[in-house]
């Protein structure tokens, strides 16, 4: 049997809507949306680039509890309220993904709180060493 196993960041709102950050699944892993929130703190910046490097901070450290880095990412989904705050992102994104290419997404719509700019989900495999 596959493994599978939750991994939590210790956000607030994991506890409260019943989720993990990510979701290891045999050579899997699936990262949930993922906002800008620095999960020590609970603070957001109001700065929509900041988010985004702080969206790849978080996620960076679910993939790594995972045994897996950005190279492993097979497809990434952008959510944010205003398509005007995507392409000021790129260059962050670009960053993480640039030599990576995955699959990707970017879709305009409404987030949870108001002060959220950019979401970000990952999904990743794991691949067996040699």
């Amino acid at each position: 049997m596959a493994e599978r196993r939750s991994i939590l960041s210790g956000s607030t709102f994991e506890e409260q809507i019943g989720y993990a950050r990510a979701v290891v699944d045999g050579d899997w892993v699936q990262v949930s949306g993922t906002t800008g929130f620095h999960y020590a703190t609970m603070t957001i910046s109001d700065d929509v680039v900041e988010q985004a490097e702080q969206c790849l901070s978080n996620i960076e450290a679910a993939l790594t509890e995972a045994k897996c880095t950005f190279a492993d990412v097979v497809r990434v989904r952008y959510l944010l309220p205003d398509r005007a705050d995507f392409e000021p992102c790129w260059p962050v994104l670009r960053r993480a993904f640039g030599q990576v290419r995955p699959a990707a997404t970017m879709l305009v719509c409404g987030l949870a709180d108001p002060r959220m700019k950019i979401e970000i989900e990952a999904y990743a495999r794991r691949w067996a060493t040699a």
